[in-house]
């Protein structure tokens, strides 16, 4: 079962920063999930919609320019990064979830995937683009038939993994709360992944590796790792969410 960093180490630094995929490097994850916005003709790696929780600043991120987002920092700490200065920083180091949490332009995005394969040592089979809006799936998928996409979904589906089926998605990625095993066993019949997100407690890692989930998306990767390879873990003195 992978265990793909959410957010990088997201426990122990920053979301969505250089600093928490560097935390998630060294903690050997199989893979980082980020999550990307375009802002004034750059592809920035960001979460939220509006800017408070993380930036202690008002208002919402796409109104911003890249002078003003340059000037940012999250939790008073990190820079936002860019998606090119991440894909250079993480090199092919591990696999790379890029989830669209916002409306992107698929020239620009596959521009960079270009640039990731062609400069920065990842591969095809390393490079996954999720999202809930299915929509900007299958166009990215028209565009880019081989591109590898995961399908998001909050919900437990009347027809379990058909969704992914028919987006020729690579992957579901299904919410903690609503996966069971028949979604699994669907899924895999479609030779399609199953990932859950986002899985942090001993117990449920556990589950979820006994149920043959292919991955799990966790703010805590070493914590995981343990669980997963049976070393000794303690609930009270793991560190939480940044």
């Amino acid at each position: 079962m992978l265990i793909i960093a959410h957010r990088g180490a997201s426990a122990i630094a920053p979301e969505n920063t250089l600093a928490a995929f560097q935390k998630a490097l060294e903690a050997h994850a199989d893979g980082i999930e980020l999550d990307i916005y375009e802002v004034d003709g750059q592809i920035y790696v960001f979460h939220d919609r509006y800017l408070e929780r993380l930036t202690a600043q008002p208002g919402r991120l796409q109104d911003l320019s890249q002078s003003q987002i340059a000037t940012l920092r999250i939790f008073g700490q990190q820079a936002i990064p860019t998606l090119k200065e991440t894909l250079v920083a993480l090199a092919g180091q591990c696999l790379l979830n890029i989830e669209l949490k916002g409306k992107v332009s698929h020239s620009l995005l596959l521009e960079l995937l270009d640039f990731a394969l062609r400069e920065c040592n990842f591969t095809h089979e390393q490079l996954l683009v999720s999202s809930f809006n299915h929509h900007w799936l299958q166009r990215l998928k028209d565009a880019r038939p081989q591109i590898r996409i995961g399908a998001l979904t909050y919900n437990s589906l009347l027809d379990y993994a058909q969704c992914a089926d028919t987006l020729q998605a690579y992957s579901i990625h299904v919410g903690v709360d609503f996966i069971e095993p028949e979604l699994v066993v669907d899924a895999h019949a479609r030779g399609i992944r199953v990932y859950v997100f986002t899985v942090d407690e001993a117990q449920d890692i556990a589950w979820l590796r006994d149920m043959g989930v292919d991955g799990i998306f966790t703010n805590h990767p070493q914590f995981a790792r343990n669980v997963l390879e049976g070393l000794p873990v303690s609930q009270e003195t793991r560190l939480w969410r940044y």
